[in-house]
């Protein structure tokens, strides 16, 4: 059974504890929204809340990663992206420090809040900074993946999470570990490279074209940065046309990032990006939202017959 992301990661945060000594936990004062509360539960003398102040956030974490620790920042990802933008690059980044930064609430997923709560953006600030990993889970699973994986780098790591329950992705564990992209469906008439949760809404759409006699090979594809490109060209150099899906921005996020490799490739079919169009979100249901922006099931598939004629 399939749980919220946020869930899955303050429980194994709380998991990890027990075996990573040197893990601590940083909070700006939205613990039970982040779900660290789980871990100051289980060890309060490694978790610092600093309250409302997402740039001492980071600061303090980085100066705790000079020490010996390894530190969690867990707060809302548009005020991490935004908010400690000059301490993560300049404290974290510049120092290659090892520290975990983890943006609760990604996407269109605090849909409820608004424009202002909604991280559409995150990705393309944080994987354009030096020693940055970026790191998109499209499920629960994925996202305990993420932490243990950030966990062993010992480098900066960005884990952008989702705020609720999404279908499961099966993912091949080793592979995760190696930055591959997870082939979840094979396919002959095209490559639908997804980042995020929206890997559930493209196997929807796979079996949505699939009653339509198209079969579409699917990536779940979590890491930006490292991003695996060569196993999609591939796949999509086989199939004729790729399509990329991604909860974020357009520009400066996954498909911008497989289409700076593809610029300096030989990589040449029919492609088509699937995105927020340069616009702000608004207020609403999470789903509703999703479908307006083009990332429903229907819409994926609606785009990918498209491209095929």
């Amino acid at each position: 059974m399939s749980i919220a992301m946020r869930e899955a990661f303050g429980r194994h945060l709380a998991l990890l504890g027990e075996s990573h000594p040197e893990l601590v936990v940083l909070d700006a004062d939205v613990s039970s929204s982040t779900k660290s509360a789980l871990f100051a539960k289980k060890f309060p003398e490694r978790f610092f809340n600093v309250g409302v102040a997402e740039g001492n956030l980071a600061g303090v974490a980085a100066g705790l990663a000079t020490c010996g620790y390894h530190p969690v920042i867990n707060a809302f990802a548009i005020f991490l992206a935004l908010k400690s933008t000059d301490q993560i690059r300049n404290d974290i980044c510049y120092n290659n420090l090892p520290v975990v930064i983890a943006g609760a609430y990604g996407g269109l997923s605090d849909s409820f809040d608004g424009a202002s709560h909604q991280a559409i953006e995150d990705i393309a600030i944080m994987r354009v900074l030096p020693n940055m990993e970026v790191i998109v889970p499209s499920d629960a699973h994925q996202a305990e993946l993420a932490l243990e994986y950030a966990l062993n780098v010992k480098k900066p790591v960005y884990i952008r999470l989702n705020r609720n329950e999404m279908p499961d992705i099966e993912t091949n564990e080793k592979e995760f570990y190696q930055a591959k992209a997870v082939l979840c469906r094979s396919g002959r008439d095209v490559t639908i490279a997804a980042n995020g949760i929206t890997a559930s809404m493209a196997m929807e759409a796979a079996g949505i074209l699939h009653e339509k006699g198209i079969e579409a090979e699917v990536f779940s594809v979590p890491f930006v940065k490292p991003l695996d490109c060569s196993s999609i060209f591939a796949s999509a150099e086989k199939t004729g046309a790729l399509v990329t899906v991604e909860e974020h921005l357009l520009a400066g996020g996954f498909s911008s990032a497989l289409a700076e490799k593809a610029f300096t490739s030989s990589f040449k079919v029919k492609t088509d990006t699937i995105g927020i169009d340069d616009k702000f979100g608004e207020t609403g249901p999470y789903n509703t939202l999703l479908a307006k922006y083009g990332l429903s099931a229907e819409a994926i598939a609606s785009r990918v017959e498209n491209l095929l004629k």
